[in-house]
Order: structure tokens, then C-alpha cells, then sequence
């Protein structure tokens, strides 16, 4: 089951990166045009969220199963491990905070009366959360933690 995990976190890192990537630049196209919040933003900030959610779910599972994460937290010589520190702590942490990001934004816009302000709002987190995503992804040239653009089963 792991590897089919691993597998599907890896498919659902594309679909959250697209998804943030267009939900970001319609509302940077909605903000600086003055355009109406229309119901297609709406749904793409729903949905952004939604694919973000669906990813830290795939990830918690992930994490409670690795076995990087395992052995980085049963040994004692963690100074010596840049992938599973990476995994285990920074990965984590950082995917945690992009998604709080995520769905702040999406919850704030939500609630702003003016389309401005829900472009505004959703500029700000969504560029944010992409930002740590972007840190926090093992890329293929990572120095911490490689992996590559597509994993097969």
C-alpha cells in the first residue's frame, strides 16, 4: 500500500501545483482588471482548497507509514541524515504551513464582501502557501532529499 501511496501523493503534487497556479493567476487577472468575483472563481478557489486537503491527507497517511520517518525519529545520530530530516521536519512543517495558507485564503476571500478584496486575499495566501510548496518539494536537483518529477509504481 505504501508505494501505491507514494505514488498517488506524487500524481496530486501536480494537481495542487496547477490548481494553485491558476487559482493565483485568476486572481491576479481579477485584481488588476477590477473584474467581478464570478462563480468560476469561486469554484476555482473551492477547489484549489479541495485538492490541497485531499493532498495532506495522502501526506499524513504517508508520514505516519515512512519508513525515513521512522528511523530519522529511532536513532540517535540525526545530525548525520539530511533525507530523513528533510521528511521528517522540514517537509512537513513547511507543506503544514502552505496548506494553512491555502485554506485561509480560500476561508478570508470567501468572506470578503468586495471582489477586490477576494482577489486581494486570495493573491497574498495563495502566493504564499506556492512559495512554500516550492521549498518543501523534494525537486530532483534538491541537495536534502531528491526525487524525481514522476515516480512510477
Amino acid at each position: 500500500m505504501y508505494p501505491a501511496l507514494l505514488f498517488l501523493h506524487a500524481i496530486f503534487r501536480w494537481l495542487v501545483l496547477l490548481s494553485l497556479i491558476y487559482a493565483l493567476v485568476r486572481a491576479i487577472q481579477g485584481y488588476r482588471s477590477g473584474r467581478s468575483f464570478t462563480k468560476t472563481d469561486d469554484s476555482v478557489r473551492h477547489w484549489t482548497a479541495t485538492i490541497a486537503h485531499v493532498q495532506l491527507l495522502i501526506g499524513i497517511i504517508l508520514y505516519t507509514q515512512s519508513p525515513l520517518v521512522s528511523y530519522y525519529f529511532g536513532t540517535s545520530r540525526k545530525e548525520e541524515l539530511a533525507e530523513p530530516f528533510f521528511f521528517s521536519i522540514i517537509h512537513i512543517a513547511l507543506m503544514l504551513l502552505a496548506i494553512v495558507g491555502i485554506t485561509l485564503g480560500s476561508s478570508i476571500a470567501k468572506r470578503k464582501t468586495t471582489a477586490n478584496g477576494k482577489f486581494g486575499t486570495q493573491v497574498v495566501w495563495f502566493a504564499l502557501a506556492l512559495l512554500l510548496i516550492f521549498i518543501a518539494i523534494p525537486w530532483p536537483f534538491s541537495p536534502l532529499a531528491s526525487r524525481p518529477y514522476f515516480r512510477s509504481f
